[in-house]
């Protein structure tokens, strides 16, 4: 069981950055491939990054176009802490975010809902104009 808590949501200025934490549960969380996702009001919860996990130190990582080049998903085993680093924010980006673990093969991330076995509650991101 993996429990998932979300941290660093607010409300910012277009142009502006914000990183989100989600702090992670559990022995086993370096065994785990994370992801981040995003829901806006009246729209599906979709994939924003993912990382996968490594039985080395090569980390393997996926963005949606919108984000690439601005966001930087990034993870600290040791903390068990997986980290959304948002750069150059846009009122688009305005969703709640939630991350998600999934169980899989070392080197591969994950794109789709299905593949997560663990979501934590979210945390609001706004991005004002």
């Amino acid at each position: 069981q993996v429990q998932l808590v979300e941290s660093g949501g607010g409300l910012v200025q277009a142009g502006g950055s914000l990183r989100l934490s989600c702090a992670a549960s559990g022995r086993t969380f370096s065994s785990y491939a994370m992801g981040w996702f995003r829901q806006a009001p009246g729209k599906e919860r979709t994939v924003v990054a993912a990382i996968s996990w490594s039985s080395g130190r090569t980390y393997m990582a996926n963005y949606v176009d919108s984000v690439k080049g601005r966001f930087t998903i990034s993870r600290d085993n040791a903390k068990n802490t997986v980290y959304l680093q948002m750069n150059s924010l846009k009122p688009e980006d305005t969703a709640v975010y939630y991350c998600a673990a999934a169980r899989g093969l070392s080197g591969t991330y994950y794109i789709t809902r299905g593949s997560y076995d663990y979501w934590g509650q979210g945390t609001q991101v706004t991005v004002s104009s």
